[in-house]
């Protein structure tokens, strides 16, 4: 582990701001779990390549360096900063603006009846006892730094609460945006609470101006409870000089479906840690992701799908494009536990380098301690087929435009199960603007 160091002080004098702001706002309920986080995160430090869960992402750019908290005023931004990640109506659409919540760029619309869509720092302050049952008790800190740091400071973020039975039909949209100009980090936090028999979907955004240096942590927690539908969509648009390290903790219950879709196309390192407990008979699970990246970018994709009750499915489906000198990483995990009988899990990543200096690891794995389940994973890396691109090519389209409709029909295979016109076209357009030849491409599609 890196030692926090320097950074130490720095650290704590924060904690010491926040845990006095907690007992001043009247939730100190919470104040013993961000103790135990913050202690652990001392402990703990940065992780290093030696840590097997981090060999191959180096953090050292993000733990040697000196992010101060991010310092924002609650008017700040317009309606014209966040229009290029709107993709149409929404049930409610929450924005934070450079980690706290702007109500005046943010829209809850008329919503059902006990559907609650709000700021958790509001949340906190009112004590609402779904934030004591949930917040903190399923993305464990315990062996997570990064998720320690976030629990110990977190300030702000989106809790949202679905009612049993409650259908809400147009997606809630969370948009983060980082437009400081001067370096500094947030630890977003956000609760999902899904009721019985519910459904809702849900859109995270994380974006950045361009040229702006911050370091991002979220940490999103979601529970389903029985019967619920849950669609979680994670797009990260992040500054092509920001560090952006996420966990997303999902904690099915019995006979719940959810699915989550995580696309990065822009930061200088991300990390999407997504991490699933099936705590219920009967509960299916689609974790589907693409990354498309290019110069020294670097994205590491690090999944755990915990089987611990029989009769459970999941399938994960993850595709990396890698351009130019960008590294890929996917360490997707399979549990079965010795109770979780029936289950069916398959998990498949496909890799695609475009030129010789991009790098992909990949580390499918399997655990399996009950013996009636169907289990399998697979994984494969390559580069374009030249036939197909000769082929194309002998239809009239020049090197590089075949190459990247080629490139193009790879990607779509994970954009097009966005279940969200609005968001689907939108992701194909930033899809098609990260390709060479991309205009050429769009004019003949």
């Amino acid at each position: 582990m890196i030692e926090v160091k320097e950074q130490k002080q720095t650290y704590a004098t924060r904690f010491e701001r926040i845990e006095a702001g907690v007992v001043e706002g009247g939730s100190a309920s919470l104040l013993a779990i961000r103790k135990a986080a913050f202690s652990r995160f001392t402990e703990l430090g940065f992780p290093t390549t030696k840590h097997e869960e981090w060999q191959y992402t180096n953090i050292a750019p993000i733990a040697e360096a000196e992010f101060e908290r991010m310092e924002t005023d609650t008017a700040s931004g317009s309606i014209d900063d966040i229009a290029p990640f709107n993709f149409g109506a929404c049930a409610a659409t929450l924005v934070f603006m450079n980690g706290k919540f702007a109500p005046h760029l943010s829209a809850v619309g008329n919503l059902h009846e006990g559907i609650r869509a709000r700021s958790l720092a509001d949340a906190l302050s009112s004590d609402d006892p779904l934030i004591t049952r949930h917040l903190a008790r399923h993305a464990k800190f315990d062996e997570h730094a990064f998720t320690a740091l976030n629990t110990a400071m977190m300030e702000d973020g989106a809790f949202v609460y679905i009612p049993p039975g409650v259908v809400v039909e147009q997606p809630i949209h969370l948009i983060y945006l980082t437009s400081s100009a001067q370096p500094g980090s947030y630890h977003p936090r956000n609760l999902f609470v899904l009721g019985s028999s519910s459904q809702a979907t849900l859109v995270e955004s994380y974006a950045g101006l361009e040229g702006t240096r911050y370091f991002s942590n979220p940490v999103t927690e979601i529970v389903t409870e029985a019967g619920a539908v849950l669609d979680h969509y994670k797009i990260v648009r992040e500054s092509d000089e920001a560090f952006h390290v996420s966990t997303l903790q999902l904690h099915q219950h019995q006979g719940s479906n959810a699915s989550s879709t995580t696309v990065s196309m822009n930061g200088r390192l991300v990390r999407n840690d997504i991490r699933t407990l099936l705590d219920g008979d009967g509960c299916d699970c689609t974790l589907n992701g693409v990354q498309v990246i290019d110069g020294t970018q670097h994205v590491d994709n690090h999944l755990v799908v915990d089987h611990a009750k029989p009769n459970c499915n999941s399938r994960e489906f993850f595709k990396n494009v890698l351009n130019g000198k960008s590294r890929g990483v996917f360490s997707g995990r399979i549990m079965v536990r010795e109770d979780a009988q029936k289950t069916d899990a398959k998990q498949t990543n496909q890799s695609l380098l475009l030129s010789e200096d991009a790098q992909v690891d990949s580390k499918p794995q399997l655990e399996i301690l009950a013996d009636d389940v169907k289990c399998t994973h697979g994984a494969t890396i390559g580069q374009l087929d030249e036939d197909a691109v000769f082929y194309l090519q002998s239809r009239g389209l020049d090197f590089e435009t075949a190459r990247s409709l080629l490139v193009y029909a790879f990607a779509r295979e994970v954009i097009d199960e966005v279940r969200i016109d609005g968001l689907r076209n939108q992701l194909d357009e930033l899809l098609i603007a990260r390709l060479p030849q991309g205009q050429l491409l769009r004019e003949r599609l």
